[in-house]
């Protein structure tokens, strides 16, 4: 494992990298649909279906701390805020990045070590405007959109459960989620949610450029992939609350 001082400088050299490339839009622009279609749309699957069970037992755990000691519409309000501000982007950033950073970097890494990225080179096409901007961008752009239909799952996940199972009444609920509500909740998680997306994708897209070693290489960097971009959501996480709240 390449050491921490290693790790930044060769991230930071990745992103500079891109960031010139993004000036190659003819390169990066026509594929640009396709990564968002694969790594945003096939995504929202997962994000709903985590989202959905997270509702539910959100909702339970309100009702279990809140039952005797606080009204019950806070049941409403805990579920909204949490949702929307940390558990909705956080969760669905890091089955995210179990899927997409994976799939990036074991991608790229089979090109890296079949020499397709140097045939790349060959015909005068810049590995990074070809590989790396197109999924950065797309990642950066779907993370929120899928985060967005996980809110909206999770929450409704939260009501059904609190009417269904806690006797809570729709008035009651919808009074606790209106209560604490501020539209800086809503938009705090996207942003943090295009965060995760650039860092998944950005370090998804590094360990595939940086894979040696034939198959074993691949697998070892997709895993270093998948548990870099993890790390780098929670240490994001914890420096938008800085910055934000």
């Amino acid at each position: 494992m390449p050491s921490l001082d290693n790790l930044l400088s060769s991230v930071g050299s990745s992103t500079r990298r891109a960031a010139r490339a993004l000036r190659d839009t003819a390169t990066w622009r026509p594929l640009l649909l396709g990564q968002m279609q694969r790594l945003g749309v096939e995504s929202v699957p997962i994000g709903l279906f985590i989202a959905l069970f997270t509702g539910i037992v959100l909702a339970l755990l309100a009702s279990y701390i809140f039952t005797g000691s606080v009204p019950r519409y806070f049941v409403g309000a805990l579920v909204g805020k949490t949702i929307m501000m940390e558990l909705g982007p956080v969760l669905t950033g890091m089955a995210l990045a179990g899927r997409v950073g994976a799939n990036i970097a074991a991608e790229i890494g089979t090109m890296k070590v079949t020499e397709q990225v140097d045939a790349l080179e060959t015909l005068a096409y810049n590995p990074d405007s070809y590989l790396v901007v197109p999924r950065v961008i797309a990642a950066t752009v779907m993370f929120p959109v899928v985060t967005a239909f996980a809110v909206i799952v999770g929450i409704g996940a939260g009501w059904i459960t609190a009417t269904a199972l806690l006797d809570l009444s729709n008035f009651e609920f919808a009074k606790g989620l209106k209560f604490f509500y501020h539209f800086k909740d809503l938009w705090f998680g996207l942003l943090k949610s295009a965060s995760f997306g650039f860092a998944v994708a950005l370090l998804g897209a590094h360990r595939g450029l940086s894979t040696t070693g034939g198959a074993e290489g691949v697998g070892r960097e997709t895993t270093r992939a998948v548990v870099l971009g993890c790390e780098a959501i929670l240490v994001l996480d914890a420096f938008w609350a800085l910055v934000l709240l």
